[in-house]
């Protein structure tokens, strides 16, 4: 993706003109993201490409996409009643299609730099050097979520994860950056089960700014203190999430508890007649029996749905929380200071609320991947650390 692509990004007025944009950028982004995947000379060459060229645009795209003004105003999930934030009212397909075209663009390009930071300390480095990229990612994970619709929050949610991972792991300089940035959350950023905004036009105060360092107000000090610093910010991400997880199980379990059994076959019944064992049809009225069996039958698939669906989202709260974790765990290894801050958010101070979540995890990307990949070397030596500092 060029300058130029990220240059009429920023100058589109016209709705129309800026989802053609998004659109074109999506579709160069995904062509780099994958000759880039597991390419190191690919991606080694893109990352020299005329001076970072590549990872500049793609930073400043995501900059772009991320602000309040861009994603708050063009939000799926809080713009129902098609009013922008100025007032004005505008068909509701103009929101949905530049609403859809951003958190697009928003995925494509984390895709990329997925890519360019995954065990690169050379391209993690020239990543995390861009202008408020290490605060854009972090808003991707913790304030973004709330302005896109609820099935997109998870994949969002992950890949602003993934990238912090990628940036801080070989990077001591963007392990200062993100531990050293000021960083307030409160409770507007709760979304999904743990808190829904009543009002939106209320909620939206809570974070006018995309750079959190300046949404501290005299008003917001006054109130209950939040969590300041991104180091308490993720602990308190990771506690929502945690919480969220066990919620989903056990609904997930009253669910499979309280299933109905299925009925016992009415339509006839074994008879042995003449030496063998036959089934013999009954001769009560067919079809008055077959509604209710029907309904029954209805019934039990829709609780399966539901708990089918509160098992996805248990999943989805687990591997947000395992990636929170792993973050965190990045950030304590070889400082003392980030260990006790991180113990200082921490139920009881103790680790262990977060080593059992990264073990659960590391379960499953056993069974789901090679064993002996990056990805589970990074989560036992991060268990090891935690459960020894």
């Amino acid at each position: 993706m060029g300058g130029g692509c990220v240059q009429n990004l920023s100058q589109e007025d016209d709705k129309e003109n800026l989802v053609a944009s998004l659109w074109g950028a999506e579709r160069c982004l995904r062509v780099l993201e994958s000759v880039t995947v597991q390419n190191p000379e690919n991606q080694g060459y893109l990352i020299a490409y005329k001076e970072s060229q590549l990872i500049v645009s793609s930073a400043r795209a995501l900059r772009y996409c991320v602000c309040e003004d861009m994603i708050r105003r063009y939000s799926r999930a809080l713009n129902n009643s098609s009013l922008s934030s100025s007032g004005a009212t505008l068909p509701h397909c103009s929101f949905s299609n530049v609403g859809k075209a951003v958190e697009d663009c928003m995925r494509a390009i984390i895709g990329v730099l997925l890519n360019l930071t995954h065990d690169n300390e050379w391209g993690s480095t020239k990543t995390g050097e861009q202008e408020l990229l290490l605060v854009t990612a972090l808003n991707c994970v913790v304030r973004v979520p709330r302005y896109i619709p609820q099935e997109q929050r998870f994949d969002i949610r992950v890949l602003g994860l993934g990238l912090l991972i990628n940036l801080v792991e070989y990077s001591s300089r963007n392990r200062h950056g993100l531990v050293d940035m000021e960083y307030i959350v409160d409770d507007t950023c709760l979304e999904d089960s743990l808190m829904l905004p009543a009002d939106p036009t209320q909620s939206d105060t809570a974070a006018e700014s995309t750079t959190p360092s300046t949404a501290e107000s005299p008003a917001a000090e006054a109130e209950e203190p939040s969590p300041s610093g991104a180091l308490a910010a993720l602990v308190k991400h990771f506690l929502e999430r945690e919480r969220a997880a066990i919620l989903a199980e056990s609904k997930t379990d009253d669910l499979i508890c309280e299933a109905p059994k299925p009925a016992l076959d009415k339509s006839g019944e074994w008879q042995e007649t003449s030496g063998e064992i036959q089934w013999v049809a009954s001769e009560t009225n067919e079809t008055n029996d077959s509604e209710p069996e029907k309904k029954e039958e209805e019934d039990g698939e829709l609780d399966l749905n539901k708990a089918l669906q509160h098992a996805g989202k248990h999943m989805e709260d687990s591997i947000a929380a395992s990636y929170t974790a792993l973050l965190l765990g990045c950030l304590c290894q070889g400082s003392q200071v980030n260990v006790t801050t991180v113990r200082k958010h921490l139920p009881k101070g103790d680790f262990s609320i977060m080593t059992e979540m990264l073990k659960k995890f590391l379960s499953f990307m056993n069974l789901t991947c090679e064993i002996g990949s990056t990805g589970q070397k990074s989560i036992s030596r991060v268990i090891d650390y935690l459960e020894n500092c």
